[in-house]
């Protein structure tokens, strides 16, 4: 798989606090620019787009030390999804075969790997960002 190098760093910050407070400001430009539910499109799925409605959910279930470094991703996530064209790795889920999970793989400007999931829906045809997180 090869990586997407990114232009943007992780979001600066040094808790849990500060970088969600970036991240907030970050996901409300993007809000703005819609009246429904936030969205931004893909370079890779022809510009189709790609919601948010998961994301959020999918997050509060993490603790807070794994929220802090999934939230640091933020910025180079929504760059990587923007403008990557790079193959991901794509896969069904185990349990529900109408849904297949797309695994990017990303490099921050500094040069961190990071990882961004995109569930795919083919029932109602839609995509949700669900998470973004570095190796393990």
């Amino acid at each position: 798989m090869i990586p997407y190098k990114t232009k943007s760093k992780k979001v600066p910050g040094s808790n849990l606090s500060e970088v969600a407070r970036s991240v907030m400001f970050i996901f409300h430009s993007i809000e703005k620019r819609t009246k429904r539910k936030p969205y931004i499109r893909s370079a890779y799925f022809k510009k189709e787009k790609i919601f948010f409605d998961n994301f959020w959910e999918h997050l509060n279930q993490k603790s807070p030390r794994e929220r802090f470094k999934r939230l640091k991703c933020f910025k180079p996530a929504i760059e990587l999804i923007k403008n990557s064209r790079n193959k991901p790795i794509s896969k069904p889920e185990v349990y529900y075969s109408k849904i297949i999970l797309h695994r990017f793989y990303g490099l921050t400007a500094d040069r961190e790997e990071f990882y961004v999931q995109i569930k795919e829906d083919k029932k109602r045809k839609r995509k949700f960002f669900m998470s973004c997180f570095p190796p393990e």
